[in-house]
């Protein structure tokens, strides 16, 4: 039934119950399918780390587990210590990075929706510059180094991602659909733009917040790029870089073997990627069901206003 029809016998009255089950019974099926589209990937991704090398090689990756094996797992978890480490450099830097992230972005969105300031054009042309043009890596690396002495330091890992430009859109769109009057009765009431950001503004920004904590909170738990390029030392590596440095040594290993005719165990490059996958992803899936319902309220709300 066409959507024009729906609406005219919406408005003579003719919709049955029947009607709005049928309806109800069409648009479950499809939000499901669509679901079992985003979710089969992830399953796949589970099935092969805990399937045999020689079955992925021969068969792809099975639907159903085929020739169970835990060697993959093995060999990520072969030095529990460093996986640990590593973990917790994630994890700390995430936590911290996340909450720097939003609150940058969230005051900097309050400052640029705010009608009474008079730069926040200029000011909003200088953040969108800088998405079209950069310094290049060479000179943001000879800074980061030389001037900042960021080699080896976590805040290698925490300062590069610190503020998104689209982050502080997002919050300052957001932030242009609550009312005016809210600010300028506190105004009148005594209390300071601090008072107001912190008391009036975040409250009324919870959709926001879990928004902006989420695309921050992914940037840092994927991030393995600054960790390559700013940090050495092993006991500072971050999960992803870790990870990465391990199939890389494991697959160098493999291609020295094939060309030097030397013997050495075979290494389940296949399956030892989808267990790391498996290991880094872990938290991040088990974290979006508990902000799902803010995540997509902030998006729809940031998307439409201003």
């Amino acid at each position: 039934m066409s959507k024009n029809a729906l609406m005219k016998k919406k408005h003579s009255g003719q919709i049955t119950g029947t009607d709005t089950i049928v309806i109800n019974i069409i648009g479950y099926i499809l939000i499901g399918f669509f679901a079992l589209i985003c979710v089969i990937p992830f399953y796949l991704i589970i099935v092969a780390s805990f399937t045999s090398e020689a079955t992925l090689i021969r068969s792809g990756y099975p639907i159903f587990p085929v020739e169970f094996d835990v060697q993959s797992y093995a060999l990520c978890l072969k030095n529990p210590i460093s996986i640990m480490k590593a973990y917790g450099t994630t994890i700390g830097v995430t936590a911290i990075g996340t909450f720097c992230a939003v609150m940058m972005a969230s005051m900097t969105g309050y400052v640029l929706s705010r009608q009474d300031f008079p730069w926040r054009n200029k000011f909003s042309f200088f953040f969108f510059f800088t998405t079209l043009f950069n310094g290049g890596l060479v000179p943001w690396y000879i800074i980061c180094v030389r001037y900042l002495n960021m080699k080896n330091s976590y805040l290698a890992l925490m300062l590069p991602l610190m503020f998104s430009v689209w982050n502080m859109i997002i919050a300052k769109t957001f932030m242009c659909g609550i009312p005016q009057a809210i600010t300028e009765s506190a105004k009148i009431d005594g209390a300071n733009d601090f008072v107001i950001f912190t008391k009036l503004i975040l409250p009324l920004s919870k959709p926001l917040i879990a928004t902006l904590s989420l695309f921050s909170a992914l940037a840092y738990w994927n991030d393995w790029y600054n960790c390559m390029i700013f940090i050495t030392d092993e006991d500072k590596f971050n999960l992803q870089y870790y990870l990465q440095r391990m199939l890389g040594s494991a697959e160098a290993m493999r291609i020295v073997a094939e060309k030097s005719g030397i013997a050495l165990p075979s290494v389940p490059l296949e399956g030892m990627k989808m267990a790391m996958t498996v290991i880094a992803i872990g938290p991040i899936v088990l974290l979006y069901p508990f902000v799902q319902r803010y995540f997509v309220k902030g998006l729809t709300i940031g998307a439409v206003k201003g």
